[in-house]
């Protein structure tokens, strides 16, 4: 079994890119394993899906309205190379197990604009 740590972030409020995402994961074969939120702007999942998926999980993922950083580019590009070189459909069919940290910016660009006196503009 395969383990990935991932992170992104959003500008957009967490009530409306969550819902979109959680079907999107659901919706490509993943399922979520465990939910918690670390901060009010933070939150942390832990998913399972299927080699195979994984290219369907990753377009999930952006399209949902998610960044990713440039490690978790990175690292889910390189899995879904792993993906593209496997033929059998015993190794299509290994679980992945990612964990996903998830930052939603803009409370805290506005939280630190009203704490330092500053206006939004």
């Amino acid at each position: 079994m395969t383990s990935l740590d991932i992170q992104g972030f959003s500008y957009e409020e967490r009530a409306g890119v969550l819902p979109g995402l959680l079907v999107s994961l659901a919706d490509c074969g993943g399922w979520v394993l465990d939910r918690r939120t670390l901060s009010p702007t933070m939150m942390d999942l832990k998913l399972e899906i299927q080699l195979r998926a994984i290219l369907d999980l990753y377009g999930s993922i952006v399209a949902a309205g998610l960044e990713l950083t440039r490690s978790s580019h990175m690292a889910l590009t390189d899995l879904c190379t792993c993906y593209r070189n496997l033929s059998s459909s015993t190794d299509l069919g290994q679980i992945v197990t990612l964990r996903l940290e998830i930052s939603f910016l803009e409370e805290i660009t506005l939280h630190s604009l009203l704490e330092s006196g500053g206006s939004p503009v």
